[in-house]
């Protein structure tokens, strides 16, 4: 199974991190709305 690697811009990131403080710091709702994957991983 192939990975994609996605490189996002600095832009990009400036964006979804306001939009991060719009949601109240709900990341995953973010995640969803940027179409991008959320995944933490707990050891």
């Amino acid at each position: 199974m192939t990975k994609k690697i996605r490189i996002y811009s600095t832009a990009f990131k400036g964006e979804a991190v306001k939009k991060i403080a719009d949601n109240n710091g709900n990341i995953s709702a973010t995640a969803k709305q940027l179409d991008i994957i959320y995944q933490v991983f707990f050891s």
